[in-house]
C-alpha cells in the first residue's frame, strides 16, 4: 500500500449519487490504505466555495466542477492525463458529450462522474387515451397536445420560461440546433440571432402564446415549476433532465406511477437530426493538492465503472445517473430502469456537449432575459429580441 497514511479531501456538490459512492468508500480506504473525507456543498454555493478554493488552495485534494465552470476555475485544477494513464482508466467508456468538459486546450484536467441528458417523459395513459403516440417531432408536439387538451382537462407540455440560471434555454438550444442554427460562428461571433434563430425561438415560443399547449402561468416557470405540472398530473409531456425520473414516480411527491410514465428521445425538428443538451460534473484534482498521486488513485476507484453499475442496481437506492457507456448498455442495468439508460445512450451517440467559455455565465443572463421576455409579452419581436441580445453578448466578448 504505497499510500498508506495518506489523506484525501474531496469537496463534491451535494449529491445522493455522491453520498451512495462514499457510503461504499470503506473497501476502498482498506485496499490502499488512503483515508477520504468527503466535505459536502449545496449546489448554490458550490461555484463560490469553488472559487474560494481556487483562491485560497489548500484545504482540498479532490473537488467536483460542473461543465460550465470548468475554464473559468482552470487555475484551481492541474493536468491528470498522464496519472490517469498510467492507472489504466478506459477513457472511451465515457460519451464525448461529457469526456469534452475535463478537457482544456488539449489536456485532461477531470473525469465526469455525474452526467445527464434529456428526454422526453410522458403520460402513458393519458397519450392512450387521446389515442395518440408519443411524439417524434416538435410538429408532432403540439399535435400530441391538441389532442391531449381535448380529451382532458390536463395541457399538453410543461415548459420553464421564466429565469433561473438559464433554465428557459435548455429546450430552446435544441430547437435552434434542430433548425440548423448554433450560439456562435468559429470565431466566437453571435449567430443566434439567424434566421434558423428566430425560426427557433418562435417555434418555442409560440407553444406558450400561439398554440397555448403550455398550462397557464408557464411564462414565469423555471425548471422545477415546470417538473411540479406534470408531477401534479396538470401536464401530459415534460422535456427534461434524466435524473428527474426518480421524482416523478416516487409517491411522496408526485401522483404519477410507474405504469403510467413513459419516456423517449427528445423531439427532432422535422427529419433533422436528433440532439440533446448535456449537463456533466467532473471531477478533478486540485492544483494544490497535498498528494496527488494519491488523489489520482482516489479518482480511479470513484470512476470505475463496476463502482456506478453497484449504485445502479442497488435495489435500497434510486439512483439512475450513469456516466459509462458500458453501464448504459448493460442489460441488467435496462432491465431495472426500464430502458432509460439505452435511451440516453442513444442520445449521447449524436450529441456533441456545448463549448462553455468563461464569459459563459454573462451570457446566459441575456440569453435567458431575451427568452423570458418574450414569453411574458414585454417584448413581442422575436428578431429584434435576438438582434439586442447578439449585440450584448458581442460587447461582452469584445
Amino acid at each position: 500500500m504505497p499510500f498508506a497514511g495518506e489523506t484525501v479531501r474531496v469537496l463534491a456538490v451535494t449529491s445522493s449519487q455522491f453520498q451512495a459512492h462514499e457510503a461504499r468508500v470503506g473497501a476502498f480506504e482498506e485496499a490502499t490504505g488512503i483515508d477520504v473525507i468527503v466535505d459536502y456543498v449545496p449546489f448554490a454555493n458550490m461555484r463560490e466555495a469553488l472559487t474560494a478554493e481556487m483562491i485560497g488552495g489548500g484545504d482540498y485534494d479532490v473537488v467536483s466542477v460542473m461543465d460550465q465552470w470548468v475554464v473559468s476555475l482552470r487555475n484551481l485544477l492541474q493536468p491528470i492525463g498522464d496519472g490517469v494513464a498510467a492507472r489504466g482508466t478506459e477513457l472511451s467508456d465515457f460519451p464525448a458529450a461529457h469526456m469534452r468538459h475535463g478537457m482544456i486546450d488539449g489536456e485532461l484536467y477531470g473525469l465526469p462522474v455525474r452526467g445527464h441528458v434529456q428526454l422526453l417523459f410522458y403520460r402513458a395513459d393519458l397519450l392512450e387515451a387521446a389515442g395518440v403516440e408519443p411524439p417524434q417531432t416538435w410538429d408532432d408536439v403540439l399535435a400530441v397536445s391538441a389532442a391531449v387538451q381535448a380529451n382532458s382537462d390536463v395541457a399538453g407540455i410543461a415548459l420553464p420560461y421564466g429565469r433561473l440560471n438559464g433554465q428557459n434555454l435548455m429546450v430552446w438550444i435544441n430547437m435552434l440546433w434542430g433548425n440548423g442554427g448554433d450560439l456562435f460562428d468559429e470565431a466566437g461571433a453571435p449567430i443566434f440571432n439567424s434566421a434558423a434563430g428566430v425560426a427557433a425561438t418562435q417555434q418555442y415560443i409560440d407553444m406558450l402564446i400561439q398554440h397555448q399547449v403550455a398550462p397557464a402561468g408557464s411564462a414565469a416557470f423555471v425548471e422545477q415549476d415546470a417538473v411540479n405540472s406534470f408531477k401534479q398530473g396538470n401536464s401530459a409531456m415534460l422535456p427534461v433532465w434524466w435524473w428527474v425520473r426518480s421524482q416523478l414516480t416516487d409517491p411522496t411527491q408526485s401522483t404519477v406511477t410507474a405504469d403510467q410514465l413513459g419516456f423517449a428521445a427528445l423531439p427532432t425538428v422535422g427529419d433533422a437530426g436528433r440532439t440533446t443538451f448535456t449537463n456533466t460534473w467532473i471531477f478533478g484534482v486540485t492544483e494544490g493538492a497535498d498528494n496527488p498521486e494519491a488523489a489520482i488513485e482516489y479518482l480511479g476507484w470513484l470512476t470505475d465503472p463496476a463502482l456506478e453499475r453497484d449504485v445502479l442496481l442497488d435495489p435500497e437506492l434510486n439512483e439512475l445517473v450513469a456516466v459509462h457507456l458500458s453501464n448504459m448498455r448493460d442489460p441488467e442495468v435496462n432491465a431495472r430502469w426500464g430502458g432509460i439508460h439505452s435511451a440516453a445512450a442513444d442520445a449521447l451517440e449524436t450529441a456533441e456537449g456545448m463549448e462553455f467559455g468563461d464569459d459563459w455565465l454573462r451570457i446566459v443572463e441575456v440569453l435567458e432575459t431575451a427568452i423570458s421576455s418574450l414569453a411574458s409579452g414585454e417584448q413581442t419581436d422575436v428578431q429584434a429580441a435576438l438582434d439586442a441580445a447578439a449585440a450584448e453578448i458581442a460587447r461582452i466578448r469584445g
